[in-house]
Formats: structure tokens, C-alpha cells, sequence
């Protein structure tokens, strides 16, 4: 029988070090129950028709109690739904997960548990601390620094000086005086390296790298929040030789992505690898139009014309949709050229055997429209409703006859105005790969003061689209995702 509750860990925050096994789980989840410590990043691979549930824990407040959670996973799971316990770090480390799974398991709820990466061994290592190594230290010691309320740290500080080993204490930010003064107290040398981690492996990470004796001023001087770890020993020493995250090309920028949602990964999964912190915000969905009664006459007499053009992606998967629902094949465009407008598009167009004749040298409408301003039609245009007027104009001047055929529709969203606005208060790059995605964007927040936006943007076009809503605009040189990436690092 397949697990009624699944208990995973999501890690650290960084979606990458999320497993495999525990990005499944979410994604056949019915109901996710989750923490405050799962990052946005994570949050947003739940599927949009999932039931989600808040119980947000943090430091000396639970919105929701213990016992009130572990009812909650009960009744889901006896109400036949696929329950996913979604907490940070690993669940089995610190986390409570056993507690939570004592009232299943009383209750005869089948379970199962997805370990995580756990913060005690990936924040050190994104703060370039190495929790051993052989000229320093031969042992780990991981603490927790989280007492019970109205509870007196219980912690052997003289037992812990005696190992040698490395400390890791987590949940300690608000005792962190106290575990200081206690190795002290037990005879640990005032000058040994120590340091705090906040909000470890994600964009925001800050550091603080010091001495123990030194280091609950300077946190304090710092103004460190949870979440964050503690690490005690002389591995701390070599924080800023190893430090590879900080020195990331992307790390302190900030970047809204406005891609729709399908489409937006590969772009958002590359800006985090170079340390940017990343706002998923796709404010344009395609929709596909099922019969598309244009594209089906054109097909209908699909002979007729000389060219077929595809201006995305999709266009070639829908195109071929069609064209079997009429009982055709590729065998139906013999004789007829093809053109993209530009490599991705053509890759769409050979999973189906066929290799474009006219990709132009910059990818974009405007110079698609130039390299065919001396074809012979008649031309199909297979496309999104919301076309650019580039290829229509540039054949009406001409003179050859077309075809405008939509088989998607481009829908302006808004996914999260208020999480858009707060990231604009402070200077933004915003990415920007179509007009759509423009238009999109500033629809989703009207009235909003765009002055501290910089849009990046593929292509000329998608620049004055932007332009004209007094953004700032930098265009890559390419449009492709590679140079639109490029683009976002020299800004």
C-alpha cells in the first residue's frame, strides 16, 4: 500500500538541494503541510492544485501548535489524501519528525520519510567552512541550541571542549550568548574561530566570522535573525579562502523572471547557480486554442502555400497537433519551405524530422520579417494571436500574400502583486523575453512606481516595449537565454 503521509525534508532553502525523491513527492501530492524555514523557491514546485497548509514555526512562536499538527496530518491522510510533511532541513534531525509520525503510526497511517540535506552540513560548506578536516579536527558535534520554553539550556559544555571537534549548533541564534560563555566557562581559548550563518545556501546568505569570544557582539552588531547556525572550531579559520558562494558573479542581485511558468525554469535554475536571489513571477500564460479554426482551414489547404513560418517553440508542437487531428502528416508539406525565428524554434521544428530552411541572424520578428521580405507566397503564419505586426506589415508592403494563423492565445496573470512590490522598493532587474512579458508585467501592477526597475531584455522590440513604460533597459546581444544571462551579469 502506497504511504498515506509522506515526511520530507526540503533542505536547507536552496531548491537544488532539494532530492529527487522529495521533488516527487510534492508533485503528487494532494495536501502539502509546510514550515516557515521551506523557502518561496520550493514552495513553488507544489502543483497549483494542491491544498497547501501553513504552520509556520519560528523561534518562540508556532502559528500552529505540535499537537494541532500532527492532528492535521491524521485527518488529511484519513480523509484518502496524499499527504506530504514538508519541513526544513531533515525531519529526523532536530525536526520533530519522529513526534509527528507517533500519532500516524498509532492510528495505523502508513508512512514514509524522504530524508534532506540538513543546514549543519551545507550551510558551513556554502560559508566555505569545511565542518572537518584532517589538520584541524577528526569529529563533528552537531547541537542543538534550542531549549524548551521557560527551559534552561541543558548542554555538557566541558564534554564538548574535551572532543576537539568541530561545534555546529542549530535553532541557537537567541541562546547564542549563552552557548559562547559556556565553552568559555568550560576552557575553551577565547580566540577560537567561530561563526554565524544566516539564512544559509539561499541568496541572502550573510556571514559573520570571528572569534568565540567575540562573536555574540559582533552577530549582535549585525543584526542576525533566524534563521541561522552557529560553527565553533578552527575550520572557521578558512571561511574566506574557501569561500566560493559569496564570490558567485550573480550574488546580492536581485531578478523577477517573467517567463510563464512552464517555460521559466531553465532561466531561473541558471540565475540561482550564479548566486542570484530569484522572484518566479510569470505574469503571461499561453493558451491553447482547441479547435483552432484558422490554423485548421489553412491546413484544410495546406498545398497552397510556399512558406510556413513558426515564431516560438510551441508553434511547431501545436502546428503538428493539428495536422494529425485533420488525418495529415509531414508528408503534407512537401514543396513548402520552413522558417524560424531562431535556434530554439528550429530544435522545436526537427523533433518532428524537419529541418528549417530560414533562420534569421538575430532572433527576433523584425529581422525574421527582413529575411523574408523577398519571398514568394502564399505564407502561413503559425503563431500566437498576440503576434508582432513586423512580419503582417513587411508582407502587406510587399505585397505577398499571407496567412495569419493564431493557435495560442498569450493571457496577462498576476500571480503575487504584494510579493512583486516589496521587491520593488529596493533596485531590481527584471527580465523580460517577449512584448507579452512586458505588457504582462506592468499590467499585473497598475499604478506601480517602476523607477527602481531595469529591465533586461531579449531583443530591441521587447526594449522599446519596456521603454515605453519608463523602464531603464539593458538588451543582450543575442536573443538567446545564454546572452539574456550575460546581459543580467554586466548590468
Amino acid at each position: 500500500m502506497a504511504a498515506s503521509v509522506i515526511l520530507v525534508g526540503a533542505g536547507p532553502g536552496d531548491p537544488g538541494l532539494l532530492t529527487e525523491k522529495g521533488k516527487a513527492a510534492l508533485q503528487n501530492a494532494e495536501v502539502v503541510v509546510f514550515d516557515r524555514l521551506v523557502s518561496p523557491a520550493i514552495l513553488s514546485l507544489i502543483p497549483a492544485k494542491t491544498e497547501r497548509i501553513d504552520v509556520g514555526k519560528q523561534a518562540s512562536h508556532h502559528l500552529v501548535p505540535q499537537e494541532e499538527i500532527n492532528r492535521i496530518l491524521l485527518k488529511k491522510a484519513l480523509e484518502g489524501k496524499r499527504v506530504v510533511r514538508l519541513k526544513g532541513g531533515d525531519p529526523f534531525l532536530f525536526g520533530r519528525g519522529g513526534e509527528e509520525l507517533e500519532l500516524l503510526e498509532e492510528n495505523g497511517v502508513s508512512f514514509e520519510v524522504v530524508p534532506g540535506v540538513t543546514s549543519a552540513l551545507s550551510v558551513p560548506a556554502y560559508a566555505g567552512i569545511p565542518v572537518t578536516h584532517r589538520d584541524f579536527c577528526s569529529s563533528l558535534h552537531i547541537i542543538t541550541g534550542h531549549a524548551k520554553a521557560d527551559a534552561v539550556l541543558k548542554i555538557d559544555f566541558d564534554a564538548l571542549r574535551r572532543t576537539g571537534s568541530t561545534l555546529v549548533f542549530l535553532m541557537g541564534v537567541s541562546t547564542l550568548p549563552e552557548i559562547c560563555s559556556g565553552l568559555l566557562r568550560a576552557g575553551m581559548d577565547e580566540e577560537m574561530p567561530a561563526a554565524v550563518v544566516e539564512s544559509g545556501t539561499l541568496p541572502s546568505q550573510r556571514k559573520i566570522i570571528s572569534t568565540l569570544a567575540e562573536l555574540p557582539q559582533a552577530a549582535q552588531d549585525a543584526k542576525i535573525k533566524s534563521p541561522a547556525i552557529i560553527v565553533v572550531g578552527k575550520v572557521c579559520a578558512l571561511s574566506e579562502r574557501f569561500d566560493w558562494f559569496d564570490n558567485l558573479p550573480l550574488k546580492g542581485k536581485r531578478v523577477i523572471v517573467t517567463r510563464p511558468a512552464e517555460r521559466n525554469g531553465t532561466l531561473c535554475r541558471e540565475l540561482r547557480a550564479l548566486g542570484a536571489d530569484v522572484l518566479e513571477y510569470p505574469c503571461i500564460r499561453t493558451v491553447v486554442r482547441d479547435p483552432a479554426v484558422e490554423l485548421d482551414m489553412a491546413i484544410a489547404s495546406i498545398s497552397d502555400f510556399r512558406w510556413l513560418v513558426f515564431t516560438s517553440p510551441l508553434g511547431p508542437v501545436l502546428f503538428f497537433r493539428r495536422l494529425r487531428a485533420a488525418g495529415k502528416d509531414a508528408r503534407a508539406l512537401a514543396g513548402i519551405k520552413l522558417a524560424t525565428i531562431g535556434p530554439k524554434t528550429a530544435e522545436a521544428l526537427e523533433n518532428f524530422g524537419l529541418i528549417a530552411d530560414l533562420v534569421p541572424a538575430v532572433y527576433d520578428s523584425a529581422h525574421l520579417a527582413e529575411a523574408m521580405a523577398q519571398v514568394e507566397g502564399p505564407v502561413l503564419l503559425c503563431r500566437a494571436s498576440q503576434g508582432s505586426d513586423a512580419l503582417p506589415q513587411i508582407f502587406e508592403k510587399r505585397g505577398v500574400p499571407f496567412t495569419d494563423a493564431p493557435c495560442y492565445d498569450t493571457v496577462y496573470e498576476s500571480p503575487d502583486p504584494e510579493a512583486a512590490l516589496a521587491w520593488l522598493k529596493a533596485p531590481v532587474l527584471v527580465s523580460f523575453t517577449s512584448v507579452s512579458t512586458v505588457r504582462g508585467f506592468v499590467s499585473s501592477l497598475p499604478g506601480a512606481d517602476l523607477s527602481n526597475v531595469m529591465g533586461c531584455c531579449i531583443g530591441r522590440q521587447t526594449a522599446l516595449e519596456a521603454e515605453k513604460y519608463g523602464i531603464r533597459v539593458a538588451v543582450s546581444k543575442e536573443a538567446t537565454i545564454g546572452s539574456l544571462i550575460e546581459c543580467i551579469k554586466e548590468v
